[in-house]
């Protein structure tokens, strides 16, 4: 069974931790970092350092780190995935801030949202950190298409909760 693990990175690989967070991984990005400073955060959180860095300072050896490849997403999204359980379920993370998102009703999302997609009667989740509103529309079938290609299996769709 694969640990669920927490990870902290920098900007350097901010796309690959929004995905990871579509996908239930908690990922703590702190843009402008160094590497020390990385490695310092891991060591207050319980963290695994995602870096595309060669360096592992010696005086952090016991925290755990895993070097990323830059240009290749989809090939670092099957490692990590393959190694890592996430820590929650797909589409439960904002992916800007990585708080947990709460499900919240559709008079709720009235004036905030589109009035299009208070209409369709479809799961409505909304971070409480940055006031981000989220539904299943032609972005995240987008994504879930490419996560299931990229990782050859299925990935619960948010309005249902199942597999597509």
């Amino acid at each position: 069974m694969r640990p669920a693990t927490r990870f902290v990175t920098d900007a350097s690989l901010d796309q690959l931790a929004r995905r990871l967070r579509f996908l239930g991984h908690d990922v703590v990005t702190h843009r402008g970092a160094r590497l020390e400073e990385l490695f310092d955060a891991a060591a207050i959180d319980g963290r695994t350092v995602l870096t595309s860095s060669d360096r592992h300072p010696k005086r952090y050896a016991a925290i755990a780190a895993l070097r990323v490849p830059r240009g290749d997403l989809a090939g670092a999204l099957r490692t990590i995935t393959e190694q890592h359980a996430p820590t929650s379920a797909p589409w439960s993370r904002c992916p800007t801030c990585n708080v947990a998102l709460h499900a919240r009703s559709t008079f709720e999302a009235r004036g905030e949202v589109p009035g299009r997609v208070t209409r369709m009667n479809v799961r409505l989740t909304w971070c409480p950190s940055c006031g981000q509103w989220f539904w299943p529309g032609s972005h995240v079938a987008r994504l879930t298409a490419w996560f299931e290609a990229t990782l050859d299996r299925p990935i619960p769709r948010p309005e249902s909760g199942e597999p597509a």
